[in-house]
């Protein structure tokens, strides 16, 4: 593939998550600072729950082109165009004296986001042949920590010195780059793209009658469980041990997402080469120590350079895991309807996730950060049993016939 459309998809990946990322948790630190209550943040983190629903619209995405603006390109130029408007517009408002427009902006920049994802899927899967997969994925993977890092750190941490509007027209100025080249491409025609809207909406029960797809929504479920769940109790520890949000921002939000950005490209490259399978099955011991990982603070060991070493340990060994998931959802993605499949199988994977995550945090009230860690590294050695129980290499040879 030419190296155009790889700046492409990772600007793409990359710019997709800035606007979020800066409400969900720069805004949150910005709103609590000046007095806002916790119903109000409750509200910013709803954000979160439009991304797993995106499969409810994922079909149109699939059926319905723009002329000759191409099929995906046209819905990745009117998403993206969108939310740099979204983003130049919220900049005109006071974060706290006008917050129900502000969240109004913010749900346009969620579903915007939302659908600019799936088209982006779509595209990937359609382009990107099976040994690119690999790197494709890891791509993805990064430009979300790259969203993270920027829109939920670095604007955080220049807040002070710029304030609302200044960081706003910057992460629009960084959307909007993607907004330019995709003024320069030409995307290929995808023959047999054009199905009836019942036949699309059918592949949400269609695509689970394939051989293996059972097998498949087990690992979907459980593979990548393990690391959200302990996740889910870093920051409160963190907080109990007295840290500062503006160090903990920096240690997880700068530094975590940077070596968890480098573990996903890594995995990427590295993945055609030694096979999904081997891969598979190395990212699921990654996991667990990655999970282990987080007990260093749990355990007390809260200084400076023992958290930052964990909490960098952490970002390292999950990344894989959820590149290699990644690449075996496309994988499993029709030709036909590429984008619905795709959602699909990651909107109920991040459901459980988020499910097991708020489970996680609630859990620790009764049986403790430990216990929490302990039950996650007890998930984490499920999914090193699932890889060899379920053997992923014949997950994905049943993906590609289907496929053909």
């Amino acid at each position: 593939m030419p190296r155009a459309t790889w700046r492409l998809l990772a600007s793409l990946y990359s710019t997709q998550f800035l606007g979020l990322m800066f409400f969900i948790v720069a805004m949150v630190a910005i709103l609590r600072e000046r007095g806002a209550g916790l119903d109000v943040i409750s509200m910013i983190y709803m954000l979160g729950m439009i991304w797993p629903l995106k499969i409810l619209w994922a079909p149109l995405v699939d059926r319905f082109s723009f002329g000759r603006a191409g099929h995906y390109r046209a819905w990745l130029l009117l998403t993206q165009a969108g939310m740099v408007a979204a983003l130049v517009a919220v900049g005109g408002y006071d974060v706290r004296d006008d917050f129900s427009v502000i969240y109004a902006l913010c749900v346009v920049t969620a579903l915007l986001s939302a659908t600019q994802d799936i088209a982006l899927d779509g595209l990937a899967c359609s382009l990107l042949e099976t040994s690119e997969r690999g790197l494709g994925n890891g791509l993805q993977i990064a430009g979300g920590l790259v969203g993270n890092m920027v829109g939920g750190g670095v604007m955080l941490m220049v807040y002070p010195v710029i304030g609302w509007r200044g960081c706003t027209l910057a992460l629009a100025a960084l959307t909007a780059v993607s907004v330019v080249q995709l003024l320069c491409y030409r995307e290929p025609v995808w023959p047999g793209m054009r199905r009836q809207m019942s036949a699309m909406y059918g592949r949400f029960w269609m695509f689970w009658k394939a051989p293996g797809s059972i097998r498949w929504l087990v690992v979907l479920l459980l593979y990548p469980v393990a690391s959200a769940t302990a996740y889910s109790v870093l920051m409160p520890i963190l907080v109990d041990a007295g840290w500062a949000l503006d160090r903990i921002g920096l240690i997880v939000n700068v530094l975590g997402s940077a070596a968890g950005l480098f573990a996903a490209l890594a995995t990427g490259r590295v993945l055609s080469r030694i096979g999904r399978g081997r891969a598979m099955a190395g990212a699921a011991v990654l996991q667990l120590a990655g999970v282990l990982a987080i007990t260093v603070p749990a355990l007390g060991y809260t200084s400076p350079v023992a958290v930052t070493l964990a909490v960098i340990a952490y970002f390292l060994f999950y990344n894989p895991a959820a590149t290699v998931l990644a690449t075996l959802m496309m994988d499993r993605a029709s030709t036909h309807s590429p984008a619905t499949d795709y959602t699909l199988q990651y909107s109920l994977s991040q459901c459980f996730v988020m499910g097991m995550t708020s489970a996680g945090a609630a859990l620790a009230m009764h049986i403790g950060y430990l216990g929490v860690l302990s039950l996650s590294a007890a998930l984490a050695v499920l999914a090193i049993l699932l890889v060899f129980l379920l053997d992923p290499t014949r997950i994905r040879a049943v993906a590609l016939k289907n496929e053909r």
